[in-house]
């Protein structure tokens, strides 16, 4: 076949380049319904509990996996392991007889998705939730929703009829799956929080605290027990309180500038001044706020990703020069912002 266009601009090392990034991109999808299935099995756990490291036979036989399935889940693994969600180990049999066995092991990523048995399930509850098919399902109509101006708020609602909110009230799985997403998300926070000092250091001096949109108080206990001269309390609708335990540190992200502008007027004027000590704490993403300082890119697409996660419901996260608008607006005086949350930053907001 001759080459014709653009084709004849590059060489054939760049296209076969150029054709595997393209695969890995249009099958991101498949990496993110195998991570889905590997919590769902329980590998994590599984590996964790095995003393860090099983083999394909092990991991089938903690799980209760058929024996007739172990090559499913070998390539279930093959994926899982070129993503970088857990490490893989060749070893050698005992007897070095035969082929080397696979040993799996958990990294950064995946050590998150394991729990303490007790509290907390880790991470996997808000990874379920990303990748849950109610949220996921209408991102397949969303070139529909950028060209169509008459379409309903979110393409979340072009999708389903109806709101998230007004789904997870009719749908009480749905409830517990985003209650216990936000919940496994509020208590990552606290733990980053009450290890880094610059995060420490923002509740010194502070007497007492409201958490806005605190859901059944998983911050506000946390921040309670760590510092126990802040007196803290929660506000929230009462069926959030009552039924579903989502804590919303991140509540600005799902709210228009407008709206945001309307909350913060109202914590103003809830607060003592500047010079008494008072001041908003919100945690959020700062979109871009540590590029200059060279840090990795994964913290970038990370938030670039979750920015249009959430514009499914017509939430967003912002730059620096948008956070700046709605603080003025709100009629505060200044902001400092402390990056010491990974791909969040800590907001210090001053009336």
């Amino acid at each position: 076949m001759a080459l014709t266009g653009d084709y004849k601009l590059i060489s054939t090392e760049d296209m076969l380049q150029g054709h595997a990034e393209l695969c890995i991109h249009a099958y991101g999808f498949v990496k993110s319904m195998a991570l889905k299935c590997a919590i769902e099995l329980g590998i994590p756990g599984a590996i964790h509990g095995n003393g860090g490291g099983a083999s394909l036979g092990e991991l089938a036989t903690i799980i209760a996996l058929p024996l007739s399935r172990l090559p499913r889940l070998r390539r279930l693994m093959r994926v899982l392991t070129v993503s970088g969600v857990f490490s893989v180990e060749h070893q050698q049999p005992d007897d070095s007889v035969g082929c080397a066995v696979a040993v799996y092991g958990l990294t950064s990523a995946s050590r998150l998705l394991v729990g303490d048995g007790e509290t907390s399930s880790g991470l996997s509850s808000l990874v379920s939730l990303m990748v849950d098919p109610n949220l996921t399902a209408p991102f397949s109509g969303m070139s529909a929703w950028f060209m169509d101006d008459e379409q309903p708020r979110s393409f979340f609602e072009m999708h389903h009829g109806e709101d998230m909110w007004d789904m997870a009230a009719r749908e009480a799985a749905l409830s517990r799956t985003i209650g216990d997403g936000m919940t496994d998300d509020s208590r990552f926070v606290v733990e980053v929080i009450l290890r880094e000092g610059r995060a420490r250091d923002v509740f010194s001096g502070v007497r007492s605290m409201v958490d806005v949109g605190g859901g059944t108080g998983t911050i506000a206990k946390a921040i309670a027990a760590a510092f126990p001269h802040v007196e803290c309390s929660v506000l929230d609708l009462p069926h959030v309180v009552a039924e579903a335990p989502a804590d919303g540190e991140s509540v600005m992200h799902d709210w228009r500038d407008d709206e945001c502008v309307k909350i913060l007027r109202r914590c103003k004027e809830a607060i003592p001044t500047r010079e008494a000590g008072g001041k908003v704490i919100i945690i959020n993403m700062v979109v871009g706020s540590e590029k200059s300082k060279g840090n990795s890119t994964k913290k970038e697409e990370a938030q670039a990703l979750y920015d249009l996660f959430l514009m499914a419901f017509e939430g967003g996260e912002r730059e620096e020069h948008e956070w700046e608008k709605i603080f003025l607006e709100a009629g505060f005086s200044g902001y400092n912002i402390i990056p010491a949350l990974g791909i969040r930053s800590i907001i210090e907001v001053y009336p």
